[in-house]
């Protein structure tokens, strides 16, 4: 059973790892297409307004145009260097004006997104009719070769567009062409928060499903933990009982044959010796179905005779009887309170308490205190032992049914784990609380507390 169940942790929590990596991947492809999807609305919005830039500004256009057939003309008259008209393109001072008026046409047609752009030139290659063309330059986009725009890197931008224009020679170069290619660049603002917030309900869902899954595994593996432990219980409390119950009922097989004998029979005095063997055999069976018929039952179900008692009284009481059935232990009693009324079952109470002393006794006690005090309205007793203790960890489970105690793997005390149980159903069923206060190898202290 055991092995099983740990089967099924183990089993679960692979399913569990798998369905929230499949639910990651899905997120993460769910993500990949919306900012491709993204892309392709950006590039085609500003590819209406910059794939010709007449409708910004013709005459800078034209402007332009005639620069570069007149660099194109110096270049061809060895006027200039390839690296001086690389530069006289870059830093040409009417650059910053183009610039101004896109970044306008942009704020005008995305009024809801803020977009840094950069137009980076590529080529510019002078081709001859009868000779070979001639690269005055042709590298890949840098944010170095940029000739309009305000960003100030590539790394986060994605491609709009690549725009190529190819212009005639002016009338002193007739036989020469110009070509020139340059790449428009963007970069959104904030465009991962644009993302996501078109992914909310994506999101919403995967979240809420992996926290699903993680909520229905956590109950699943708690359901599988309190499976194990009450069959190890069940398993535990079978092997006490047995224990418990095999001494009498061997005890009672042993006399019954000693009765058969005629010379028994006939001995008055030993033939009441066995009959008394039988009885107390007999009485302790009884009190062992007795126990376990008494903590069948929850704090509901328990019927009470309540009474009005004086507790100094009640509690003395018990202290005597307790003192005749174990006289070499030493017990001690504080009684810091007078004469105070508690509505209580005499009955069920008694064998509470005495199941908290006789505990004492049984993980090795030898003097018990009891003290009693008055506390706004709330009557405590304190049962206090100089036992073995028990570890901190264990507190928790004290008040469970069927649990007890281990030093190691051994029960050194007998008992079928049903005493502190009984006890705190008892106090419970009275709307009072038990608590405990212990260390191994320094003794406990049970306190119970019951309101005035």
């Amino acid at each position: 059973m055991k092995q099983r169940i740990n089967l099924l942790i183990a089993f679960s929590i692979i399913a569990l790892i798998t369905l929230s990596v499949v639910q990651c991947y899905l997120v993460k492809t769910a993500y990949d297409y919306k900012v491709a999807q993204f892309h392709s609305e950006i590039k085609e919005d500003i590819a209406k307004i910059t794939n010709d830039y007449s409708d910004i500004d013709s005459a800078y256009v034209n402007k332009k145009e005639r620069l570069y057939k007149l660099l194109a003309q110096n270049y061809v008259l060895d006027k200039k260097s390839k690296s001086a008209i690389k530069n006289t393109l870059i830093l040409d001072e009417s650059n910053d004006t183009l610039t101004r008026k896109i970044q306008l046409r942009f704020k005008r047609d995305f009024p809801n997104i803020d977009i840094d752009f950069a137009i980076v030139l590529n080529k510019f290659v002078i081709y001859n009719s009868h000779k070979k063309s001639d690269t005055v330059f042709s590298e890949k986009p840098l944010i170095q070769n940029k000739i309009y725009g305000n960003l100030k890197s590539l790394n986060n931008a994605f491609l709009v567009r690549n725009y190529v224009s190819t212009t005639n020679g002016s009338s002193q170069m007739q036989d020469y062409k110009l070509l020139t290619e340059d790449s428009m660049y963007v970069s959104v603002i904030d465009w991962e928060m644009i993302i996501f917030e078109r992914m909310r309900i994506i999101l919403l869902l995967s979240l809420l499903s992996i926290l699903t899954l993680i909520t229905l595994f956590v109950i699943a593996i708690k359901a599988l933990i309190k499976q194990k432990k009450v069959s190890d219980v069940k398993t535990d409390f079978i092997n006490n009982i047995t224990h418990e119950l095999k001494t009498p009922l061997t005890t009672l097989g042993i006399s019954t044959k000693i009765l058969e004998r005629i010379d028994i029979r006939n001995n008055e005095e030993q033939f009441n010796s066995v009959l008394n063997t039988i009885s107390r055999q007999n009485h302790r069976l009884q009190n062992l179905i007795d126990e376990v018929m008494a903590n069948s039952f929850g704090e509901n179900e328990i019927e009470l005779q309540k009474e009005k008692i004086d507790a100094e009284l009640f509690l003395k009481a018990i202290v005597d009887d307790f003192e005749v059935t174990f006289p070499k232990v030493n017990i001690e009693t504080h009684f810091n309170t007078k004469e105070t009324s508690l509505v209580l079952d005499k009955f069920h109470l008694t064998t509470a308490i005495l199941n908290v002393l006789e505990n004492a006794v049984k993980y090795g006690s030898n003097t018990i205190t009891i003290n009693t005090e008055l506390i706004k309205s709330q009557f405590n007793i304190s049962i206090k032992d100089d036992g073995i203790g028990i570890s901190k960890n264990k507190h928790s489970f004290l008040f469970d049914k069927f649990y007890r105690v281990e030093e190691g793997n051994l029960h050194n005390a007998k008992g079928l784990g049903l005493g502190l149980f009984y006890v705190k159903q008892i106090i419970k069923a009275h709307q009072g609380t038990i608590d405990v206060i212990s260390d191994l190898g320094k003794g406990s202290e049970f306190t119970i507390v019951f309101k005035v």
